[in-house]
């Protein structure tokens, strides 16, 4: 597990390597990966963007940022925390990701990055 904490907000993510998939007959590595969010801040606060690099050593990165995460912009009082999964497919069995949020301060409004912390995506065969 990797963690990191920006302006009291805690980041921790898990992965998990789910096999070879084939999609239009190309071959792909399919991972998970399990974020928790928790606030350990004193202000209540939104997550409203997503921005991520996922780096394929067989690929170029691909950037994929949008609203929210699984469809939510969870709100997030002080000692709440907040756990989703979502994966990703890779050329290679070997790569990377990382990135940051968008939160919102839900007093002052004000905007700020909570960066997530750089994560592997390994075929664990490899690690042997």
């Amino acid at each position: 597990m990797v963690e990191q904490i920006t302006k009291g907000i805690k980041i921790s993510v898990k992965t998990k390597y789910n096999g070879i998939k084939y999609l239009n007959h190309r071959l792909f590595y399919a991972f998970s990966y399990f974020i928790t969010i928790e606030n350990k801040s004193s202000e209540t606060v939104q997550l409203t963007t997503r921005f991520w690099e996922i780096i394929d050593s067989l690929n170029d990165t691909e950037i994929v940022e949008g609203e929210g995460v699984v469809g939510q912009t969870p709100i997030l009082q002080p000692n709440d925390n907040y756990t989703y999964s979502s994966g990703c497919y890779l050329e290679s069995s070997i790569g990377a990701m990382k990135g940051y949020y968008i939160m919102k301060d839900c007093n002052t409004l004000e905007e700020f990055k909570v960066f997530i912390p750089t994560f592997q995506l390994t075929n664990p065969v490899l690690s042997n």
